[in-house]
């Protein structure tokens, strides 16, 4: 198998075999995460039956797709199924004869019902077909494993996940596939013989996130300057429509979503709930409700808490590289090439963002790097009361053992280097930030530095340095 990293993922695909009950799987994520490709190398591309859905086709179409599926795993009909009732009783017959595929270490007939949202056509009877079929006959079948998947996230939740009617309680196990790591990312440069710097890697993962699809886009022959240009700002690059393409395969009505993430884009700290309900384009309510546990879902934005204030009262950051790239430069598009952006006020402002990005989509291995694995802890962000004016902590790692990491990161061009005027910042916001919260336990500075760090008479005030190579760590 060609599976890089997904060592979770796997684990629960073989318990899944290993397992003496009918298995009901979702596999849901962000389009272009390798949700298909998962599936397929994980089974070899070997299944009791396997079908796609087919964007835009009517439900005629979907069901002569489905009866095609039937032929190619040896059930024989002659004219396509009338309705989705009859097509799932098709699949039972199939899954019924003797001669139907069975995995071959645990004899299981696994099925897997891909891009299944799209299957689900205005005025059709698929869900209450796909549910019968469930509860009537599969959910007795104990060598039975039932695998769907989609991109279009809203319909997986709505309907498979948070559904209080047939699905309800029905999913035995649920996958949610996030994008790489560096660590993976490495592995996928070195088997498409991509060379780059591991710097160059931070700074490619700023851009693409660890979105496999992307990844798999950048032509070895080119500097990674190049691939952005010719991927993201040429119209026919692959990538230049994507941001577009994005959430209109996700989201049935992506707008809002859309709203959403490009006002969050323009406060890298962070809005509560409340702050963005009273944009008009957002709006609030049970939508809004709605729209942010999706977004949630799919790994664009992250909820967390200002570490002095209640539970109530969250705060929702964008954390998803490619989305706040594609804001800065694509959507808000002022030059024709990524080489005019680099080194201008607004490229440097974005880099800071997006290293900090980098190191939430990192938690583990930041960590790791503290030797603190094996140790419970919270992360959070904190503003100080004196608003915009006021001290801000982007991460500060709350620790069952006493101690509180107050995180800080730089990604400079070389060496990272504190100076005086740095120097004052730090301790000012850790003044700032023991006056206001009265927190009791230690407080240790930690400096993440993505391009390494250089010591001079201010490294002092840092209990801990983390490097970038340490954000690698598997």
């Amino acid at each position: 198998m060609k599976i890089i990293g997904r060592k979770h993922e796997k684990d629960v695909l073989l318990q899944c075999l290993k397992s003496k009950r009918p298995e009901f799987v979702v596999v849901y994520g962000r389009r272009r995460v390798g949700k298909t490709y998962l599936i397929r190398e994980y089974f070899n591309q070997q299944f009791s039956f396997y079908t796609t859905g087919l964007t835009d086709e009517k439900t005629k179409g979907q069901l002569r797709a489905f009866n095609e599926s039937l032929k190619t795993c040896g059930y024989v009909s002659k004219t396509p199924p009338k309705d989705w009732f009859e097509a799932f009783a098709w699949l039972r017959e199939l899954l019924e004869s003797d001669k139907v595929y069975r995995e071959p270490i645990n004899n299981k007939r696994v099925i897997f019902l891909d891009e299944l949202p799209w299957m689900d056509t205005a005025r059709s009877d698929f869900k209450s077909a796909l549910d019968y079929f469930w509860n009537s006959w599969a959910s007795a079948q104990e060598d039975l494993v039932l695998i769907v998947c989609g991109s279009a996230t809203s319909w997986i939740i709505t309907n498979l996940l948070t559904s209080k009617k047939g699905f309800h309680n029905r999913v035995t196990r649920r996958i949610h596939l996030a994008a790489f790591t560096l660590a993976e990312c490495e592995k996928l440069f070195e088997m498409n013989e991509v060379v780059m710097t591991r710097s160059q890697m931070i700074e490619s993962y700023m851009v693409f996130g660890g979105v496999p699809h992307y990844l798999n886009r950048l032509d070895p022959r080119l500097s990674l300057a190049q691939n952005i240009n010719e991927l993201c700002f040429k119209e026919y690059g692959e990538l230049h429509n994507e941001y577009y393409n994005l959430f209109h395969s996700l989201f049935a009505k992506p707008e809002k979503h859309i709203a959403i993430l490009e006002t969050l884009a323009k406060k890298k700290e962070g809005m509560t709930r409340t702050e963005l309900s009273k944009q008009k384009a957002i709006g609030g309510g049970s939508v809004l409700t709605k729209n942010l546990r999706e977004l949630e879902e799919c790994g664009f934005i992250r909820r967390f808490y200002n570490y002095t204030k209640e539970e109530n009262n969250a705060v929702y950051q964008l954390i998803d590289p490619f989305t706040l790239f594609a804001i800065a430069f694509i959507e808000n598009k002022k030059f024709d090439s990524w080489n005019e952006y680099i080194n201008s006020p607004g490229y440097n402002s974005w880099r800071g963002n997006s290293f900090e990005i980098v190191c939430l989509n990192h938690i583990n291995q930041i960590k790791a790097a503290l030797g603190i694995s094996g140790i419970e802890t919270n992360e959070f962000s904190w503003r100080s009361k004196e608003g915009d004016k006021g001290a801000q902590i982007d991460l500060i790692i709350y620790r069952k053992d006493g101690v509180i990491n107050i995180c800080e990161m730089k990604f400079a061009n070389k060496e990272y280097m504190l100076d005086k005027k740095e120097y004052e910042k730090i301790r000012n916001r850790m003044e700032k930030f023991q006056d206001e919260t009265g927190a009791k336990e230690a407080i240790h500075i930690t400096l993440i530095c993505g391009n390494g760090y250089k010591q001079n008479e201010y490294s002092g005030i840092a209990q801990n340095i983390i490097v970038g190579d340490e954000l690698f760590e598997d």
